[in-house]
């Protein structure tokens, strides 16, 4: 399965349930992937909702490679370990990279 076609199920998943979402605040998420590029995740009013390209500004970006953000979608991945050998980059508010961590954990 494409990491593109997860990456939507999972919104899905949060859009049917959004429990753990619908008090966050309006947040844009980026994801550079190596093989094919730029992915938005916007945290809107309770939803969440996936864009191609990078039509919004982000407030933190996520540099990886296809592989490991499939890890990343299900939880399988060592963030802190991919962040220290360089197979993880974060640009912006690293804390919202913890988070979008978190919110993913908990639809796991």
């Amino acid at each position: 399965m494409a990491v593109k076609d997860e990456l939507n199920q999972l919104a899905d998943k949060m859009n049917a349930d959004p429990v753990h979402i619908k008090d966050e605040k309006n947040r844009v998420f980026q994801v550079d992937l190596e093989e094919s590029g730029p992915i938005q995740i916007l945290l809107k009013e309770g939803k969440v909702i996936v864009e191609d390209g990078a039509p919004h500004e982000p407030e933190v970006t996520l540099g990886l490679s296809e592989k490991n953000f499939s890890k990343l979608l299900k939880d399988d991945l060592n963030t802190t370990m991919a962040f220290m050998t360089g197979s993880l980059k974060v640009d912006g508010k690293m804390g919202l990279a913890l988070k979008l961590q978190e919110i993913v954990k908990k639809y796991q």
